[in-house]
């Protein structure tokens, strides 16, 4: 019998999850307590700039291709996709740097270039990581993690090993080049955890980096989450901003509504996308699974500082996707992960969508997004904020040689205090809870709430994991358990 189904937040999992339900014949009303839909991957327009606010690697397109077959379309009925080359650049110290081709065989060739032999090795770290990609991304996520035994099957058991070691270890036992070391690590950063705290197991991203390339649709990123409310409103869902959840409404240990200011909406199921720490405090007390202690022992993904910046002219050698790795890689690592502060010389990622799509900039500007990966819940003010921005700049423009300062016309940034207020992120943290071994499937929070029935979670603190391809992982998952018990 069809329900009436409430869903708090609207990024990536909501959506999905709101688009499966609707599919099945629900009553599907989504609500976000920001402005406009999206979650963290919000966009907004400043002075003729275009800015995604947040996801911007369009990585696993074949994830995105399986959501709209679900519903029998294609990526191509709402947006279009063009594959970069480069993938992205990455600057080093000593004034180098790599272009990650569109093409396997040619970064092959590359690496050979660099370091005789590591051609042939990264050949067979890469066969390996398709294999693991084979069994992950094609069957073990999408499993609800409701027991162990979803991980144990005939190719996991094959691949045991690789649940004990970890990427660092593998890299660096294969790969004796440092720049290329990089490389080969930066992308399980996705996943939230150090590359030496990262099972083996999880290189299957290396295989979508070289493997399936990176993409970039028409108009940002902000074009997929358009695509999937235009499919929500076709399968009858309705979306509500500026409608900030101030309680779930619990009876007899059930979830029947919500309560949104003074207003108290009834529905059959709730299910929340918003932060999953943040909804348990929207509960009683006796209605909530997990305590702080239990919070607050977890292994979080770093959290960020954003600037948008506006450029009155166009920028030089840099191309779409640009990661510096000119400081220590490993001491950066530390200052999030192990003692946790303001890191000396960070790392960085910057992009400039404008390169690829001329619009999102005013003709003869250059639309950048810079982020600096922090530990969460650090002191964040705007005179922080600045002294980050200054470093960065200053290396930016000693490493690709120009002078940009004094062409900025435009500048917001965004940080963890801002993740708090505006996604109520635990600890203003940007991308989850990490994927570590012991934060796995059935060991991340439950999509089920085992202490109110008829309360759900999606998002990047429940399973899969964080990322927006395992945002619409998750958004399904919950969606069939919803189907199962209801």
């Amino acid at each position: 019998m069809p329900k009436t189904i409430q869903i708090i937040g609207s990024g990536f999992s909501s959506l999905a999850a709101a688009c499966y339900l609707a599919k099945e014949g629900n009553k599907v009303a989504v609500f976000e307590k920001n402005n406009s839909l999206g979650g963290r991957a919000r966009q907004f327009t400043e002075k003729g700039f275009t800015f995604d606010m947040g996801p911007s690697w369009y990585w696993m397109p074949d994830v995105f291709e399986r959501f709209f077959a679900d519903f029998d379309k294609k990526p191509s009925d709402y947006y279009g996709l063009e594959k970069l080359s480069p993938g992205y650049r990455v600057f080093f110290e000593n004034n180098e740097h790599f272009d990650v081709s569109d093409d396997l065989s040619t970064i092959i060739s590359d690496f050979e270039k660099i370091e005789k032999g590591s051609g042939k090795q990264l050949e067979k770290f890469i066969s390996n990581a398709k294999s693991n990609y084979e069994i992950a991304i094609k069957d073990l996520v999408y499993r609800p993690g409701e027991s162990i035994l979803e991980l144990i099957t005939p190719q996991t058991a094959l691949k045991l090993d690789q649940f004990f070691s970890n990427i660092k270890r593998d890299v660096r036992k294969k790969i004796k080049n440092k720049n290329l070391q990089q490389i080969l690590e930066f992308p399980v950063l996705f996943l939230g955890a150090k590359p030496s705290d990262t099972p083996s197991f999880y290189n299957f991203m290396n295989y979508a980096d070289f493997g399936l390339g990176t993409w970039q649709p028409k108009n940002g990123f902000f074009d997929v989450i358009q695509s999937m409310i235009k499919l929500g409103t076709e399968l009858g869902v309705t979306y509500h901003t500026n409608s900030n959840i101030k309680e779930i409404i619990v009876e007899n240990n059930k979830a029947v509504g919500i309560k949104i200011n003074n207003e108290i909406l009834k529905s059959d199921v709730v299910l929340s996308g918003a932060d999953y720490h943040h909804t348990e405090t929207l509960l009683p007390k006796e209605n909530r699974q997990y305590s702080e202690t239990y919070w607050d022992k977890k292994t979080f993904a770093p959290s960020s500082l954003l600037f948008y910046v506006g450029f009155d002219k166009k920028l030089k050698n840099v191309c779409h996707h640009n990661l510096f790795f000119d400081s220590d890689f490993d001491k950066h690592a530390v200052d999030i992960y192990d003692n946790p502060k303001w890191p000396e010389e960070p790392l960085f990622y910057a992009n400039f969508t404008s390169i690829t799509n001329k619009h999102t900039a005013p003709e003869g500007c250059e639309n950048g997004f810079f982020l600096v990966p922090i530990a969460p819940d650090l002191e964040d003010n705007e005179a922080l904020r600045e002294i980050y921005f200054e470093k960065i700049i200053s290396r930016f423009e000693a490493i690709t040689k120009q002078d940009i300062r004094k062409s900025i016309i435009f500048k917001k940034s965004f940080c963890v205090n801002d993740f708090k207020s505006e996604y109520n992120s635990y600890k203003g943290n940007a991308y989850g809870m990490a994927n570590t071994l012991l934060q796995t499937a059935v060991l991340r929070p439950n999509l089920k709430s085992k202490k109110v029935k008829n309360l759900y979670f999606t998002g990047q603190l429940t399973v899969p994991g964080p990322g927006v391809p395992p945002a619409l992982i998750s958004g399904k998952l919950v969606a069939q358990l919803i189907q199962k018990y209801q």
